[in-house]
């Protein structure tokens, strides 16, 4: 993930890597608070667990996929105007 700013792209990677850690922490902690009752009820509350971490790890990639794409479309441009400079004359 390159981004023309490295502060940027260091504290969006490092807050990817912290909503890693929440989901997994989410996962883990829900899943062994009810490990006793049942499996089942386990897994399926790691799984409700995990959701919040995965939504902040989704919410970030779209973010990067976004900022990328705007990226692309001022190259886009930068050519586009140049393509168009260039038949004018």
């Amino acid at each position: 993930m390159r981004f023309e700013s490295k502060t940027l792209g260091f504290v969006i990677n490092f807050l990817l890597g912290v909503a890693w850690a929440m989901m997994l922490l989410g996962a883990f902690t829900s899943f062994f608070s009810f490990y006793e009752n049942s499996i089942l009820f386990a897994i399926v509350s790691a799984v409700i667990g995990a959701i919040p971490g995965l939504v902040a790890v989704l919410f970030l990639e779209y973010f990067i996929t976004d900022k990328e794409k705007l990226e692309e479309l001022k190259k886009q441009t930068a050519l586009l105007e140049k393509l168009l400079e260039e038949k004018k004359i």
